[in-house]
């Protein structure tokens, strides 16, 4: 499999560090540690259902997999300061 194939690998809800770097690729530095840790849930959840190549549902979210995936976007968003 060539490396470009790996953006179009399906992501889940478990894959807490692919979601977090899809989504600082569409932020990028708009949205800083402490804005990260403030977004709300629903809003959070709304934008993860709409990375390309996402399968998850949204009733197979639980909170547990959303402050995962914040916990990782901000070691994302410091990796690129």
């Amino acid at each position: 499999m060539a490396f470009e194939a790996f953006d179009d690998m399906p992501i889940n809800w478990v894959d807490h560090e692919d979601i977090a770097m899809k989504l600082y690729d569409k932020f990028g530095d708009e949205f800083g540690e402490s804005k990260i840790y403030r977004i709300r849930f629903t809003d959070l959840l709304d934008w993860i259902l709409e990375i390309p190549n996402f399968e998850g549902k949204r009733e197979d979210c639980s909170e547990g997999h959303l402050e995962q995936i914040q916990a990782k976007w901000v070691y994302e968003w410091r990796d690129n300061q």
